[in-house]
């Protein structure tokens, strides 16, 4: 299991933005600053995202490479991930695959997936065997 991930962005407040209103569906709602100064030389500021009281997705900003990640969020069902699919194109994303099943993993596997304004790949993902 993770416990945090750090993806680098070119523009730290767009992707505030972005993240902020495409990861709401999924629940997760917490935001929390990190000044870098806090941390031991060298360390990151950084923009955190997270739910039920922890935080776990980390916005630093630097040079993007969009090829460097893909990041799944969990959806609680077909409707969180029709949701934040709606909400990340409402929010500046591009399109890589509408809602629906991805028969080629399994017939219970329900993802939609996008592309953030950096150009990285997320999925958000219902796996009824996992719930």
């Amino acid at each position: 299991m993770l416990d945090h991930v750090f993806l680098t962005v070119s523009d730290t407040d767009r992707s505030i933005a972005f993240y902020t209103a495409a990861l709401a569906p999924l629940g997760i709602v917490n935001r929390l600053d990190y000044d870098g100064k806090d941390g031991p030389p060298g360390h990151p500021d950084l923009k955190g995202f997270g739910s039920n009281g922890r935080v776990y997705f980390w916005l630093r900003q630097g040079a993007a490479d969009s090829r460097a990640a893909h990041v799944g969020f969990i959806a609680a069902g077909k409707a969180e991930v029709d949701a934040a699919y709606a909400a990340a194109m409402a929010a500046g994303a591009t399109d890589n695959g509408a809602p629906g099943a991805r028969l080629h993993y399994d017939p219970e596997y329900y993802a939609a997936n996008v592309f953030d304004p950096d150009g990285y790949s997320l999925e958000f993902v219902f796996k009824s065997w996992q719930h």
